[in-house]
């Protein structure tokens, strides 16, 4: 069975790097009927916390990208038999796959402190050599060294390299790739602190595991060489290896804060759907048989194959992901589209009573998603219909000092007041403004822009035949006697 993981550090939110090989993964298991492993590698203590656990697990879930192992997305507890999943609760584990390779020669346990190695370093370079650290000339004995180790000394663990060949690697993206095992000199396993080094824990944890496949970013290129000799090391299987394509800036550069949002949490706070940022992250580095680039999550797995994968740098390309967002949002139901748009509308204070009339929702959405890239869009047009919000904005002081603005006002409200139903249709709007401009003797601008203000308090906006039929006759009659109070 194919067993793939996603195995992010957390040290803040889900980065749209992390979360494309999240998504990566989890498509590639789908695919092949696998399964996805959620583990987390927390081993740095300085930077991980239980916080960036929790919003990483949290913008995985909001993204739909559902593990069948890992902690619980709720309580956090281990699901699955092969735990724990996270590194830092696992030292014992990895401790006793250390002293395995110290017992068997492959490793030793080095006393040198920072200074002496640097000195090492330094010496190396000057005789222009490459700074890798070799063994000492005497290793101290094993039982001698834990005896130290007992009495108060710190040393590290470290994998020692006396092979000289190739390592092969045939990357699902990349094809073969050679390593020299001169490449690296003698590898640190366990730091003298105690704490295991990401090259051996994620070999260790792997293994156990029984992942199959790895597809992971093309960073960690340079972490298979000390990988593959681990797993040779312990007879351990090698899993079959992708290394993804960087996801860059538009300067070319590798995507950062620098670039403005780059977090999956950034996109949820700007409004993005999270299926539309599934399928945008999806395409930044592999492509649909057909060429499509709407796919449905359904469809996605259904194509998702490692030969689609494409090993140039993909660039993030925003202006393509808010297309793509407002594709998303316009195609979804009205019921869904508008629990969507809730909780931006009460972030902006917006309270909008008849909103509760299904009806009314449904004739809203209707005229304003067009106008949507984004959910965050809602707020600035659904202001517009919210009566407690309603003032003549600043940019109305040139059409109140028009000559003709007051007879219009007048006029629209003495026509207003005599309609006979709470409710002005579009048809109705239409037959109203243009009895307006027969009494007043007004057209064009003079015309169009003092009603606009009338109705949304300046002159340009959304257009009025879509606005009107939105808003009770009461609430247009209160917003044009707000108008006329302002002369």
């Amino acid at each position: 069975m194919v067993r793939v993981r996603f195995a992010p550090s957390p040290t803040g939110y889900l980065h749209v790097g992390g979360a494309r090989t999240a998504l990566y993964n989890y498509l590639f298991a789908k695919h092949h009927g696998g399964q996805f492993i959620l583990r987390v590698e927390d081993t740095d203590l300085e930077r991980s916390t239980d916080e960036s656990m929790r919003m990483q697990i949290e913008d995985l879930k909001w993204l739909g990208i559902n593990w069948d192992e890992g902690p619980h997305p709720e309580t956090h507890a281990d699901m699955g038999p092969y735990g724990p999943y996270r590194q830092s609760r696992r030292k014992e584990i990895y401790m006793q796959y250390a002293e395995r390779l110290v017992e068997s020669g492959r490793a030793y346990f080095d006393f040198r402190g920072d200074a002496e190695l640097e000195a090492i370093k330094e010496r190396l370079m000057k005789e222009g050599k490459p700074p890798q650290i070799e063994a000492p000339a005497e290793i101290v004995p094993p039982a001698e060294a834990r005896a130290r180790i007992a009495r108060g000394e710190q040393a590290a663990i470290r994998y020692r390299v006396t092979e000289k060949r190739d390592y092969v690697l045939n990357d699902l993206v990349r094809g073969e790739v050679r390593f020299p095992s001169d490449m690296v000199g003698d590898f640190v396993c366990i730091r003298s602190n105690g704490m295991p080094v990401y090259n051996f824990c994620c070999v260790i944890d792997d293994a156990l595991m029984k992942i199959t496949h790895v597809l992971r970013a093309e960073e960690h290129l340079s972490n298979t060489l000390r990988q593959m000799m681990l797993y040779e090391a312990f007879d351990f299987p090698i899993p079959k290896f992708g290394h993804l394509s960087f996801i860059l800036g538009p300067d070319k550069q590798k995507l950062s804060k620098r670039h403005g949002a780059t977090s999956c949490h950034d996109f949820n706070l700007k409004g993005y759907l999270p299926e539309a940022l599934n399928n945008f992250i999806l395409l930044s580095g592999w492509s649909s048989p057909d060429g499509r680039e709407i796919l449905s999550r359904e469809e996605q797995i259904k194509l998702f194959t490692h030969e689609r994968f494409n090993p140039a740098p993909a660039v993030f390309d925003e202006t393509k992901l808010l297309w793509m967002n407002s594709m998303y949002l316009r195609a979804l139901p009205h019921d869904e589209l508008w629990t969507r748009i809730e909780p931006f509308l009460k972030e902006a204070k917006i309270e909008i009573p008849q909103s509760k009339d299904p009806v009314w929702r449904d004739q809203a959405l209707g005229a304003f998603k067009t106008s949507m890239q984004t959910l965050a869009d809602a707020p600035k047009l659904f202001e517009t219909v919210a009566d407690s919000l309603f003032s003549v904005k600043p940019e109305a002081v040139e059409v109140k000092g028009w000559a003709e603005t007051k007879k219009v006002w007048e006029t629209w409200l003495q026509l207003l007041e005599a309609h006979p139903s709470e409710k002005v249709s579009e048809a109705e709007f239409g037959a109203l403004q243009d009895k307006v401009k027969d009494l007043c003797g007004v057209k064009g601008k003079t015309l169009f822009q003092p009603i606009r203000v009338a109705v949304i308090g300046q002159p340009q906006g959304t257009e009025l035949k879509i606005l009107v039929p939105l808003l009770t006759k009461t609430s247009l009659i209160n917003r044009v006697k707000t108008c006329l109070k302002e002369l």
